[in-house]
């Protein structure tokens, strides 16, 4: 993984030993786990969190590190029309927030994570994909989103390529490295009074007369309240959440360094990009110049290795490269899709809450999340941006967790089929 071989002397956090109690505890250590710790702690509450693994050992070191304020699927017409005026209106307003959140924090905190602030991008694959768009950028306008629309000539000068037929900017987006910014979060909650326990799995879960008892390999932890942040990494803890959901494993590639009048000329504004098409094509620029991309494969196996060269071809093709850039390295994450794309919290008991479905829009959602979680497990009464809302198993879930593999010949179709009118 790209990321989390750029964090450099980082000691590990000792392992949960012995018996500890806290107010409130926290499972998962990632982007969403370490905003909600740090958020808890800034309010003076004591909150003990636990990793399984290490510090954005999950998706929070796996992702692309774009920051994408977006929905996944559907504009905030579609969102109000779903939930309702008032709990879509807090969801939009939500999500319009969430880019300036992330980078906020970033400045606040003096979080080193190469952060860019420069926007986040969707170009159309297509010029089917254009009136979308409009009704997109029309739509996030009216919830205050800083966004623009963009003609072909007008994209062509920011990204560096002609394959596309015009785009949206949300200039509250860009990009960051992932790893490094979950781990500032981790400094600033632990700098705030939160405790982290790295390396130490939270094997069971029971409810007392004290509080809720979670049981790790070498010591015990009591909380009165638990916030489960693990999204799609649940493992045995809750083990009916995983079928809430559906996994998305998507690879990711880092090609070598570009030069630099190659990296000049690609996103010169060094925005992040992610495409309309049915079979999204990504890419940025890291802070050494790596072209970062992504796809999604048919097969549950060995997809890294069959993936790559379609992933470097396609880079090439799409932002005209002289030649197929060579890989330096190449990783797998897991995100999770719930049935419309947005996200869900659970009260799985009292005192016990899971939040997940980030839907690959990971670091907007969940860091914007942190202080929100915070207020509800600090017993604040006030309106959240998303609605507690009881776990409801995926039908069929059986064969329904391989569709969103099955889906991409059909996705890629459809995008064949648009750019083919557009000849």
């Amino acid at each position: 993984m790209l990321w989390l071989t750029t964090v450099k002397d980082v000691a590990p956090r000792p392992s949960l030993i012995d018996e500890h109690t806290a107010d409130v505890a926290i499972i998962g250590g990632g982007m969403m786990g370490a905003s909600a710790a740090l958020h808890l702690a800034e309010r003076g509450i004591s909150v003990v969190l636990l990793e399984k693994h290490s510090v954005a050992y999950g998706a929070s070191g796996r992702n692309a590190g774009v920051v994408a304020p977006m929905f996944a699927r559907g504009d905030p017409d579609d969102v109000a029309a779903r939930l309702g005026k008032d709990a879509g209106g807090r969801l939009n307003n939500f999500i319009a927030g969430a880019g300036d959140l992330v980078f906020d924090l970033v400045r606040r905190h003096g979080i080193d994570c190469d952060a860019e602030q420069t926007g986040f991008l969707q170009p159309a694959h297509a010029k089917a994909a254009l009136p979308g768009l409009e009704k997109r950028f029309e739509q996030w306008q009216r919830h205050g989103k800083k966004v623009e629309l963009l003609d072909k000539v007008q994209t062509e000068a920011i990204t560096g390529t002609d394959k596309f037929p015009g785009a949206l900017m949300d200039l509250s987006g860009g990009q960051i490295n992932p790893a490094k910014f979950t781990y500032g979060l981790i400094a600033a909650a632990e700098k705030a009074g939160a405790l982290v326990h790295e390396n130490t799995q939270a094997l069971n879960m029971r409810r007392t007369s004290r509080g809720w008892r979670i049981l790790t390999p070498q010591g015990n932890l009591t909380a009165g309240k638990v916030l489960l942040a693990t999204n799609a990494m649940v493992d045995g803890i809750w083990p009916i959440l995983r079928k809430t959901f559906l996994p998305l494993t998507v690879t990711q590639l880092a090609t070598k360094p570009l030069d630099a009048a190659t990296a000049r000329r690609i996103l010169p504004g060094r925005q992040a990009a992610t495409d309309t098409s049915g079979q999204p094509f990504s890419f940025r620029l890291d802070a050494e110049n790596r072209l970062i991309s992504a796809a999604v494969g048919i097969w549950p196996f060995g997809e890294k290795d069959r993936l790559s060269p379609g992933i470097r071809r396609r880079l090439a093709k799409m932002l005209n490269l002289d030649q197929v850039p060579e890989e330096e390295l190449i990783w797998e994450g897991t995100a999770a899709l719930t049935s419309d794309f947005l996200p869900r919290l659970h009260p799985l008991e009292t005192g016990l809450y899971a939040a997940i479905g980030c839907n690959g829009r990971g670091i907007a959602v969940t860091t914007a999340l942190g202080p929100h979680l915070a207020g509800l497990l600090a017993g604040d009464d006030a309106a959240l941006p998303v609605d507690i809302c009881d776990m409801e198993k995926v039908r069929g879930y059986f064969l329904a967790q391989h569709g969103p593999r099955l889906y991409m010949p059909w996705a890629r179709f459809k995008d064949f089929k648009d750019t083919l009118r557009d000849r």
